[in-house]
């Protein structure tokens, strides 16, 4: 029997340290983060962005938890926790209190050496954005938090680019807060923000129109078309509609600028989704909204894996902070992966890293010439 594929080593944290790489330049820039008081922090910044990356890193379920494994996990005592330790209160402090524009920083400059790093999957349809809201549960004395009687809820609102599959804003309201105005904000002259039918406003169609800002979104089956031109639909295609036209009621809420609507049927179910991209085909169309749901799919992902919405802070401070930090940990799997593997974010990878911290830190390595020779017979092993 072949001698199993682990073997000692030094205590180290090298996994750890390069999937935090990327953070190195954009710390480097960031002002001093100082105390507000005669007192010295007992939580310095970098301390307390390890300790939440840590946190969605490895699934912690509350504040609480996260400061049990500071004090108890010898990796995180060794290598995330300040050197003195630090508090409770002292922890939810600096969450509700400092060091919200520091995390916006370090996600601004993180999400722009993304951008360098993952191929993008869609040069040909340009630079898209999908725009959506994700509702937070909260607790009642949450007040900021307003949603409807005897419930309280927060809401993210992303901007997500669809071309590398990562998030690149992000905005935090209450409950009821609309989502539409965040369009404006989130995008850029020259890009296309991707939406589903909650964001169809006519007069924002007709100013995003005016600022240079595209946008393909899907629009209510029953809303009025004034046909300006038609053009062809090719046959066989699954598009059967393709206009020039105003949309709304003449006088009312028509659009001032025409628009093109393109109609198409998909598993039996028929789509109307309204653009400003005159310069793709109609088919082109349809695929931006198809990629629409991968906003949903990161959604998902980001609640189930990295728990960010396992609320740390009540206040809106803090919720802010726990946001950022989520997407911070999100941008440094997706940098990790692709120059790692080559692939994008999987809950696979996101295992693999968790075991080779757990496993370097306990001075037990992986062989990989040991694994090699393993590998015609019988014994299971995961390669990348």
């Amino acid at each position: 029997m072949a001698q199993y594929p682990f073997r000692l080593g030094r205590l180290t944290a090298n996994s750890y340290n390069r999937l935090c790489a990327p953070l190195h330049g954009a710390l480097e820039t960031l002002p001093q983060l100082t105390s507000r008081s005669n007192r010295p922090l007992q939580m310095e910044f970098e301390d307390q962005l390890h300790a939440l990356i840590y946190f969605h890193l490895q699934e912690h379920t509350s504040g609480r938890h996260l400061l049990q494994s500071l004090k108890e996990d010898a990796f995180a005592r060794e290598y995330i926790a300040p050197k003195k330790g630090i508090g409770k209160s002292s922890f939810f402090e600096a969450m509700n209190e400092r060091g919200l524009e520091h995390f916006l920083l370090v996600f601004e400059a993180l999400q722009q050496q993304a951008c360098k790093v993952l191929p993008n999957k869609h040069p040909e349809l340009g630079e898209l954005v999908a725009v959506d809201g994700s509702l937070i549960d909260a607790v009642l004395s949450m007040d900021w938090a307003d949603y409807r009687k005897g419930s309280k809820k927060a809401k993210a609102h992303v901007g997500f680019d669809l071309n590398r599959s990562i998030p690149r804003k992000l905005f935090l309201t209450n409950g009821k807060g609309g989502e539409r105005p965040f369009v404006e904000q989130i995008l850029q002259p020259g890009e296309t923000a991707v939406s589903d039918r909650g964001y169809q406003s006519h007069h924002d169609f007709d100013q995003l129109q005016a600022t240079g800002k595209h946008f393909v979104s899907r629009i209510k089956e029953n809303t009025v078309k004034t046909c300006l031109e038609s053009y062809p639909v090719t046959e066989g295609s699954i598009v059967f509609y393709d206009a020039k036209v105003h949309l709304g009621r003449e006088g009312v809420t028509q659009t001032q600028t025409p628009l093109r609507l393109v109609g198409y049927t998909v598993g039996g179910k028929t789509y109307w989704v309204a653009t400003s991209r005159f310069d793709l085909t109609a088919e082109q169309i349809a695929l931006i909204y198809k990629l629409r749901w991968d906003i949903e799919t990161f959604f998902a992902w980001w609640k189930r894996h990295l728990k960010v919405y396992h609320l740390i802070s009540r206040s809106r401070h803090g919720l802010m902070i726990q946001m950022l930090a989520g997407l911070i940990t999100y941008l440094l799997l997706a940098i990790y992966c692709q120059e790692q593997f080559g692939e994008p974010v999987s809950i696979r990878r996101v295992r693999q890293l968790r075991y080779q911290i757990l496993n370097e830190f306990r001075g037990v390595h992986i062989d990989a010439h040991t694994v090699a020779d393993t590998s015609k017979q019988d014994i299971m092993h995961a390669s990348p």
